[in-house]
């Protein structure tokens, strides 16, 4: 056996020389793995949330009644019919003909039931300018998408014939075809689009179309095995598509950068001269080991989303959870199989016109980190006062977050028809597009105190305040329960509208249903879905950020020994995350420089998007750090003063950081040109949060820090020090150490050692 003492002992380090060593094996495992994972998740199909998971509060408790009861709501669609000039009133000859023509052509598609007349059902606006022409449509409520297009065809014919009026459609059904057709398939474009983005960058930073595409390969296939695994495991847990979407960013984002450090090492020392197995070698104690640091950090971070109680938010955590976690692993195995298959070819397909560029590029990228961290190690209480002030002063915004979900004319602007359809349904009728639905349960619904209580309900609604009417019964008697629509006052003003929907619980419902015993009464609809929702949030912070910092700060003491390293990381990380927050409020919210996102100042930073963030960003921004900080920790184990391993850790990981920066910033910025408000404060949320962890960060706050703490780095109370060890650092010279004793060893057997 080699010599103990410089024996390499880390994990990564040990499962990259296995790697290299048994290269095909490695490789075939890894292949074998992924073709099974996709296998066994086709064959066990997925299982995704139910809607009435999906919800909390009383808007869960209404879904499960209707779930229970085996209700099925069909989708509901509605014609506007509206006197452009103010000329025509309902009442008109012309006006009540157009009204009886829409009857008749959605009646004549075949593809809709229940049709009623505005006349008898009251649906005319107090001006008497609009009337509404509602019916349902036949099918599944899920699929009638596909099937509103001849009835949305047969609407348009009768606005032809009608040119004074406007006659428009709207509904769960149209609402549902339109957004597919306008931001379907953008949204698909925008994922798959995300490959050759990231594929372009790393062929610029690595110059060569081998070394570009083995970081892609091993991303892409570690997303192939985690899409069939969730398959596998949505019979425990329920998937999504929101889960498979976010799983495709994080798996894309971490699967390139962990590659990317572990390839940038290896070239780095081969470049020093080392022969390839040992710059191998060095790369799989150095970079392996930061790669298995940041990883399980940030599987512990998205695991922090299992706490919601959200079943979206559970199915997105476990699915970047499992992404990280085969990301991690195949870096650490079948990156080194390749790279020592690979040897000079990972060379092949180099771009002539990038090779004095790249060169150039990286001296420059070098000099310019070069001359940032003289001035910051100059005057470090400076560099540091001046980053700490300026990130403060970008988080402040964030105090004064609103959060919400966001009506379908803040999510969209002006950009489709029918948003403006929307606005002037809810104009004409303040609420009547998104009612508020009380569904009642009793165990008898038609017993008397039940239909007074209902009487009661529908007078008080009125006279509360909170509904200007009509109040709509839908009475499903043999499964005792009675479902009741109430047009909320605010209409899509969700602040308005939320007081209403408080009056209805705290006042109406008590009054009446309140006084019947047995009788179960949950309000839910799009406002009440908004608050419990938001409530289940603003609930899920505190569980959530303790699980997330207590973690994170162990994981970080354990791996570098060092209790200030632990709790200068966690502050760190938590000022990039504040930084964002509050980048997305002077946007989003205020309307700060939106134009130059090509957004809208929508008032409201959608609810689910503050706590997403937290949990992806405190992840993702370990990536950097971990790295940084290991390249600064080595450096100082190999007798450099602390200044000097800083600097040397920044500017010699700077290249890396960067190209990994520019990949994610990219990636999450095609995000942002979606046309759902949404997704674009996603996409700019991350975006901008990478920016700053990269630059701000990592190139001035790090450093500053850890210059004015000096020795002090590395303070680990003797208390702790019984804690495990699980540093395994290794110091190039010692790897070297390592591979000559055991390449002595195995030439003694006989053995035959390639790269």
């Amino acid at each position: 056996m080699g010599n103990g003492e410089t024996r390499v002992r880390g994990i990564a380090a040990r499962a990259g020389g296995w790697s290299a060593r048994h290269r095909w094996a490695a490789v075939g495992i890894w292949v074998l793995f992924v073709v099974l994972a996709m296998g066994l998740g086709s064959a066990a199909g997925r299982v995704d949330v139910k809607d009435s998971d999906q919800l909390s509060g009383e808007t869960h408790t209404a879904a499960r009644i209707i779930e229970d009861a085996g209700i099925e709501e069909p989708a509901g669609e509605t014609v506007l019919v509206q006197a452009e000039d103010g000329g025509l009133k309902a009442t008109d000859a012309e006006f009540r003909a157009a009204v009886t023509a829409v009857m008749a052509a959605v009646e004549d598609t075949g593809e809709v039931t229940g049709v009623s007349s505005p006349y008898d059902t009251k649906t005319i606006s107090r001006d008497g300018r609009s009337a509404l022409v509602q019916f349902d449509m036949r099918g599944e409520a899920d699929t009638a998408g596909e099937r509103v297009e001849p009835v949305l065809k047969a609407v348009e014919g009768v606005q032809e014939e009608h040119g004074s009026l406007r006659i428009e459609e709207i509904g769960s059904a149209s609402m549902m075809k339109t957004f597919d057709d306008a931001f379907g398939d953008d949204f698909k474009k925008a994922e798959y689009s995300a490959v050759p983005v990231a594929l372009g960058i790393l062929l610029v930073a690595f110059g060569a179309l081998v070394a570009a595409l083995v970081p892609v390969a091993l991303a892409i296939t570690a997303i192939m095995a985690t899409m069939g695994l969730m398959g596998l495991v949505s019979h425990f847990q329920p998937m999504s598509e929101t889960a498979n979407s976010v799983m495709l960013l994080v798996g894309l984002a971490v699967g390139v950068d962990y590659c990317l450090f572990y390839l940038r090492r290896e070239r780095e020392e081969r470049a020093a001269g080392r022969d390839a197995q040992t710059a191998l070698r060095i790369a799989a104690a150095t970079s392996g080991r930061a790669i298995v640091v940041s990883g399980v950090t940030v599987c512990v971070a998205m695991a922090g989303m299992l706490f919601t109680g959200i079943a979206e938010f559970e199915a997105m955590g476990l699915a970047s959870l499992m992404v990280v976690a085969v990301a991690m692993v195949g870096s650490v195995t079948v990156l080194p199989a390749l790279l020592s298959l690979l040897g000079e070819r990972v060379e092949k397909g180099r771009l002539p016109f990038l090779r004095r560029r790249r060169k150039d590029g990286a001296a420059e990228g070098s000099r310019f980190w070069t001359a940032v961290l003289d001035r910051v190690l100059a005057k470090p209480v400076l560099a540091a006062a001046v980053a700490t002030g300026a990130l403060l002063a970008v988080a402040a915004p964030a105090l004064g977050m609103k959060t919400q979900n966001l009506t379908l004319d803040q999510e969209f602007g002006d950009s489709l028809p029918i948003v403006q359809t929307y606005n002037r349904v809810n104009e004409a009728f303040p609420g009547g597009s998104d009612p508020a639905e009380v569904v009642v349960k009793a165990d008898d619904i038609n017993a008397p105190e039940v239909r007074d209580a209902l009487a009661e309900f529908r007078e008080r609604a009125v006279g509360s305040g909170a509904s200007r009417g009509p109040v709509d019964v839908v009475m499903h008697d043999e499964r005792n329960v009675a479902l009741v629509y109430v047009p909320l006052v605010g209409g899509s003003d969700l602040d308005k509208a939320g007081e209403s929907l408080e009056r209805l619980r705290d006042e109406v419902r008590p009054a009446t249903f309140g006084e019947v015993d047995g009788v179960e009464a949950p309000i839910t609809g799009q406002v009440a879905g908004s608050k419990d929702f938001n409530d289940q949030i603003v609930g899920s912070v505190l569980p959530v950020f303790v699980f997330v910092v207590i973690f994170a700060f162990a994981l970080m003491l354990l791996s570098f020994r060092s209790l200030t390293i632990a709790l200068t990381s966690i502050v760190l990380n938590l000022l990039s995350v504040g930084a964002a927050y509050g980048i997305l409020v002077a946007v989003f919210q205020h309307g700060w420089g939106a134009s130059l996102v090509g957004a809208e100042g929508v008032g409201a930073i959608i609810s689910w998007l503050p706590l997403f963030l937290f949990v992806i960003l405190f992840g993702l921004s370990m990536d950097y750090h971990v790295f940084v900080v290991s390249r600064i920790r080595e450096a100082r184990l190999r007798g450099r003063t602390t200044g000097d391993a800083i600097r040397h850790g920044v500017v010699t990981t700077a290249g890396v950081v960067t190209s990994a920066a520019v990949i994610m910033v990219a990636v999450f910025a095609i995000f942002g040109t979606l046309s759902m408000q949404s997704m674009k404060q996603m996409g700019v949320g991350l975006a901008a949060a990478v920016l700053i962890d990269a630059t701000v960060i990592r190139g001035v706050l790090l450093p500053a820090v850890m210059a004015l703490l000096g020795e002090r780095n590395w303070y680990l109370p003797k208390w702790l020090h019984r804690l495990p060890d699980l540093t395994h650092d290794e110091s190039p010279e010692a790897v070297v150490t390592a591979a000559r004793d055991d390449e002595g060893e195995r030439g003694e057997r006989g053995e035959r050692i390639g790269v």
